[in-house]
């Protein structure tokens, strides 16, 4: 309210000192013909005035501030993938009794096209995740979770990601992950009832994981070619994955 009658006394003052002017002007030149000319003149420029300021330029500044924060999102996606993405794409997908015939699929290279990932983004809308559950070394798995705690959380209280939902559903699903693996420290013997619920768990952060992935690697091929040519060696679905470069 108070920043509301700040703006209303603000009008005013330039509304007065706007005729004190006119009024000099007519003191001067004793002439009200041009005052109103060029008065009328100034209010007819007006509406050509809100379209350049409060739509054109606004517009353009409003697009070059989304592609900042998008920038800034994709900085902290390259980071979650290096420090954690990766290394979960390889615990799930090795316990994932469907993807020996369908691994070949995500093997992209320097020369994959949009269109190709699109491909693969379409494929994988339609793939049904399988988790074994009895292959996942959970003790090993908890621990690296539990080590990567306070990275999820500060990446989850970043204002940025509150541009891109998804990311954030990703994030939420491998903490809530986390969440249920760190409870559960300790106990070897676990119900099937509860494994099962474990491994949706699982399945819930590895089918977004997939896709988060697809679309970082379509990025950094757009963008970094040179972080892209390193993600392709070490591309976690690829079993021979070398940071040497081969060819």
């Amino acid at each position: 309210m108070k920043s509301f009658r700040w703006e209303i006394l603000l009008g005013m003052c330039l509304i007065a000192l706007s005729a004190v002017f006119y009024f000099i002007h007519f003191i001067i030149f004793k002439d009200p013909h041009h005052i109103f000319i060029y008065l009328l003149g100034d209010i007819a420029f007006v509406p050509v005035e809100v379209l350049l300021v409060t739509i054109i330029i606004h517009r353009l500044l409003e697009k070059r501030e989304k592609q900042h924060k998008l920038e800034k999102l994709n900085m902290v996606i390259e980071v979650f993938f290096s420090e954690i993405g990766s290394r979960l794409l390889l615990y799930f997908s090795d316990c994932d009794s469907g993807m020996k015939d369908i691994r070949n699929q995500l093997m992209v290279t320097t020369r994959s096209t949009d269109r190709e990932f699109q491909a693969i983004h379409n494929r994988f809308k339609k793939y049904n995740y399988t988790i074994d559950i009895h292959k996942i070394n959970r003790a090993d798995l908890t621990e690296f979770l539990t080590r990567n705690r306070e990275f999820l959380l500060r990446l989850l209280e970043n204002p940025v990601l509150l541009e891109h939902e998804s990311f954030t559903d990703l994030l939420r699903a491998v903490f809530h992950l986390t969440e249920e693996l760190t409870s559960r420290k300790g106990s070897d013997h676990l119900p099937d009832s509860d494994l099962q619920h474990l491994s949706g768990d699982i399945k819930r952060a590895y089918s977004q994981l997939v896709f988060e992935w697809i679309n970082y690697m379509k990025y950094l091929k757009r963008d970094y070619p040179y972080l892209y040519s390193l993600a392709v060696r070490l591309n976690p679905f690829d079993q021979n994955a070398s940071p040497l470069v081969q060819e």
